[in-house]
Parts: structure tokens; C-alpha cells; sequence
């Protein structure tokens, strides 16, 4: 293992992908530069998580002074928590090359941007170099929805545009904050990660910047009721967008609450975990009902990744080594279950040239392979167990009732609607009687069934053995609890307190 590892991960697709869109590379080079470029990180990532010794702290440590004057740094590192993000975006990003071959130079350019920029984002230490990947991460995204995306595409940019600017105004405007507080009680610059830990923030103005993180990263998750956008996006965005939004990038929003919210705000996030809770929950439930309502395959999708996506989120707001263990777990069950779902979505377009349901079915008899795939990732999708979906969905309902009694349980049974939209779904796009839109469906090709072959397996693997997994994690995840242990105690008063507590404020 080299020195500069996360560097070479990080800026080895952003140089590949700047390259080729100054180039005149053909669609075929382009697509198959990517291909190489992203096995070359998934081989580098495999290798990092083989020498990751899970010792709690920051590991591949690199810092060089950048702005010594403000105290900003090139600090990049890994923890048990990040790894995993990291992980999820070098095993699944190749699949893409390999299932859609048809795309412009343009886009395999800009994928291959967006897949060093978020690397970016999880393994940086200091806020601002965080900030710098966190905008330039979304720049590709726009490009992909915008120029190769659906009929309605423009729109859909205009809404994700201008939800994620506001996002990323509110949140320079509390980094600033932060550094302006830390250079008056420390008396000099850092925008240090760890180092922001050290504060005291009290007051109005450390509510208001506690919020700036928060809607960042609603938006980003998305978390209710900042999801607005999401329909719309995920269903006009090329597949492979889509793919990246919801398997990579709305994690990355999460991680933002883990990483930034929850050490630095912790009396502020201790006051509103309760009602960040209940917001998941709502989520969940307002998603998972208006995915049954949904004729549109891909849009169903989208409103199923934004519910699970309320689940996760939950975890972090419950504050428990349970909850927030079951997060960093369901993570990539969800990155790989969700995310290989919208890959097969887009084979069965590609195929069939419809995305109603109600023009689908027998796609069973016609490709079993396919069938057996998309079934085992929809069933790790609605937690089934023996999947990885089933570990860390059952994790962060335990840590959401020892948290609250009421938001455990809505949690619980809000997974049952999921279960509905999705059995029904496969029954009619699998069992139903073929039609003409199905009745030429071909089965998956060697290449594509090998291409999804391992993380098939991975999701079965996760689901029966999860121990190798969690005892990564577990470390880490103990280690922010020990360093911000004020969370634990307020959490558990607040909501012991919550009636008694909203009286006497009103």
C-alpha cells in the first residue's frame, strides 16, 4: 500500500474524465477509459479495505497545508464509517461501462468526475476541502440530467439546481460560522473536522448554523419534506444518473450528518433529534404510499430509494450504538440492493422501450436469469432476511425503539408498505401474461450476468454472515459516542422529557 492511496483514488477519475472531454476521443474510447479507470480504483479500494485495521481513528492518513493562513489543509483520511461509502462507489461505479454501452463521450467523462469528487467528499478531513468536492460532485451530475436526460429534463434540472445551490449556500454560510467561532475561543484558524469538535456552541446563531448543515443535507439524503425534487430527477435522469443519485450521492448526505452535524452540534442536534426522527418517519411512510400509487417503473424506484433513505437517516437521528451501527450497515445494503435495481430499470427499457408497468409482464419465462437477479436485490430492497438489507434495517428499528417507543414502531410497520408496492410490482412485470412489449425480452448476456453476479452474491453474503462487516465498523462508530458523549444524555432526556418539556416552553 502507497503513500498517497486516497489522493490517486480521488483525483485518478477526475483527470481521466477532465482528459477525455478536451480530447476528441470516440464513445467506445471514452467508455472503455472509464471502464479501466474505475476497476483500477475498485482494485486500489480493495486493497484499502484489506490493510484497514479498524482501529476507531482516521487510517491513510494525508495532510498538507494548503491555506496556512486560514488554517485550511489537504487533510484526506478513512474511518469505519466512511470506508464503507468509499467501497460502495468502487464496487458498483464499473457496472456501469459494462451494462450501458451506448452513451455520448460526454457522459462516461462526466461519470467518471462525479465518482472522484464524491470519493473526495467521504475522505475529506477538513471542511473546506469537503465544501470544494461537495460542489463540484453535483457539477457532472447537472451536465448528465441536463444534456442526456428524458423529455422533461429541464425542469427537472431547474428544481435539483436550485435546491442544491440554496443547499450549499446555507452550508458555506455555517462553515464560515464555524471557522469565525474557532479562531475566537482558540484564537487561531482551522477548519480542521476534528478540530471543530472543540467548540462550544451555544445560542441563536449556532441554531441557525446547525440548521444550514441540516437542510444541506436533507436536501441531499433527500428527507422529508426536502424531497420534492427527487421524482422528477430520478425519473428523467439517464439511468446510470440515477444510479449514481441514489446509490452513491444521497449517502454522502447522511455521512454529512455523522461526520459533521453530530460532533460539532451536538447540544443543538441533542435539542431536534426527536423531531429530525420523526421527520424520517414521515418520509418513510408519505414515500413508500406514493410509490403504490406509481405507474411509471423508474419513478416507483425513485419514491422507494427516497423511503429507505428516510430509514437511514433515522438511524443517524436516533443516536444509539444500534441505530447508528445499522446506518453505516444499511448503507450499502441499500447502495447495492437500490442501485442494482435501477440498473435492471434500465436494461428493462432499454429492452422493452416502455416503463409502465401495466405494459410489462412474463419477463420471467423470457429471461429467468434476470428474473432470479432483479428478485434477490428487490427482496434485500424490502429487508427479507438472509439478505443485507434485513441487518440493517433490523439494527436501526432497535435503536429506534430503545430511543423512542413510538418512532420504533411507526418505523417497523412503515417497512410494510414497501414490501406491498414491491411484491406487487414484481408480480406484475414477471408473472403477468407477456405482451408485445416483453414477448422478444432477452435474458442477460454473459457479460451482464458476470457483471452482476458479485454483488448479487455480496448482498446474500451481508445478509447470512455480517460479522467481517460490522467489526469494522463498530469501532468508529463507538469512538464518536466516546468523544461526544453530551449527545447520548441529552437525546435520552429529551425525549424521556418531551410532554413535560413542550409544555413548559409553551
Amino acid at each position: 500500500m502507497f503513500e498517497h492511496v486516497l489522493s490517486v483514488i480521488i483525483f485518478l477519475p477526475i483527470l481521466a474524465g477532465l482528459l477525455l472531454l478536451v480530447t476528441p476521443a470516440s464513445r467506445t474510447i471514452a467508455r472503455v477509459s472509464g471502464l479501466i479507470i474505475s476497476l483500477a480504483t475498485l482494485v486500489l479500494s480493495l486493497d484499502l479495505y484489506a490493510n484497514f485495521s479498524a482501529t476507531g481513528h482516521l487510517e491513510f492518513v494525508e495532510y498538507i497545508p494548503w491555506i496556512q493562513s486560514l488554517g485550511v489543509s489537504y487533510h484526506l483520511g478513512i474511518d469505519g464509517i466512511s470506508l464503507f461509502i468509499l467501497m460502495a462507489g468502487s464496487v458498483l461505479l464499473p457496472m456501469v461501462y459494462l451494462v450501458f454501452t451506448t452513451k455520448e463521450k460526454g457522459y462516461y467523462a462526466n461519470l467518471l468526475i462525479v465518482q472522484g469528487a464524491m470519493a473526495g467528499a467521504v475522505c475529506a478531513a477538513d471542511m473546506i476541502l469537503f465544501y470544494v468536492f461537495w460542489e463540484v460532485m453535483l457539477l457532472p451530475v447537472f451536465f448528465m440530467l441536463g444534456l442526456y436526460g428524458g423529455p422533461k429534463r429541464l425542469p427537472a434540472t431547474l428544481k435539483i439546481t436550485l435546491y442544491t445551490i440554496a443547499g450549499s449556500l446555507l452550508m458555506l454560510a455555517a462553515i464560515v460560522y464555524l471557522g469565525v467561532s474557532y479562531h475566537a475561543q482558540f484564537n487561531e484558524w482551522n477548519f480542521a473536522i476534528s478540530k471543530m469538535a472543540q467548540l462550544n456552541l451555544t445560542g441563536r446563531v449556532a441554531a441557525v448554523a446547525f440548521f444550514g448543515f441540516m437542510i444541506a443535507f436533507a436536501i441531499k439524503i433527500p428527507l422529508f419534506p426536502f424531497h420534492t425534487w427527487l421524482p422528477d430527477a430520478y425519473t428523467e435522469a439517464p439511468t446510470a444518473t440515477t444510479f449514481v443519485l441514489s446509490a452513491i450521492m444521497a449517502k454522502i448526505g447522511v455521512y454529512g450528518v455523522i461526520r459533521f452535524v453530530v460532533p460539532v452540534f451536538d447540544e443543538q442536534f441533542a435539542r431536534f433529534a426527536i423531531l429530525l426522527a420523526y421527520s424520517g418517519v414521515i418520509g418513510m411512510m408519505y414515500c413508500g404510499l406514493a410509490a403504490i400509487a406509481q405507474k411509471d417503473f423508474k419513478r416507483m424506484l425513485a419514491f422507494s430509494s427516497a423511503s429507505h433513505m428516510g430509514i437511514i437517516a433515522l438511524g443517524v437521528f436516533c443516536m444509539n450504538m444500534q441505530a447508528l451501527t445499522g446506518t453505516i450497515y444499511q448503507i450499502v445494503a441499500h447502495a447495492t440492493s437500490t442501485g442494482v435495481l435501477f440498473l435492471f430499470a434500465g436494461i428493462l427499457e432499454d429492452r422493452t422501450n416502455t416503463r409502465t408497468i401495466d405494459d410489462l409482464g412474463g419477463i420471467a419465462a423470457k429471461a429467468p436469469v434476470f428474473a432470479l437477479f432483479f428478485a434477490i436485490a428487490m427482496l434485500a430492497s424490502v429487508g427479507l432476511p438472509g439478505t443485507s438489507g434485513f441487518i440493517g434495517e433490523f439494527m436501526i428499528i432497535l435503536g429506534a425503539i430503545k430511543f423512542n417507543t413510538v418512532i420504533g414502531v411507526l418505523a417497523g410497520t412503515s417497512l410494510i408498505i414497501g414490501v406491498c408496492y414491491m411484491l406487487w410490482m414484481f408480480q406484475r412485470v414477471f408473472f403477468e401474461k407477456s405482451n408485445a412489449n416483453s414477448e422478444n425480452f432477452k435474458d442477460l448476456s454473459l457479460v451482464e450476468g458476470l457483471t452482476f453476479l458479485p454483488v448479487i452474491i455480496l448482498i446474500i453474503v451481508m445478509g447470512i454472515y455480517p460479522q467481517p462487516f460490522l467489526s469494522k465498523i463498530t469501532p468508529s462508530v463507538a469512538l464518536q459516542f466516546s468523544q461526544n458523549p453530551p449527545v447520548i444524555a441529552q437525546t435520552v432526556t429529551t425525549n424521556a422529557l418531551l410532554p413535560e418539556l413542550t409544555i413548559e416552553q409553551k
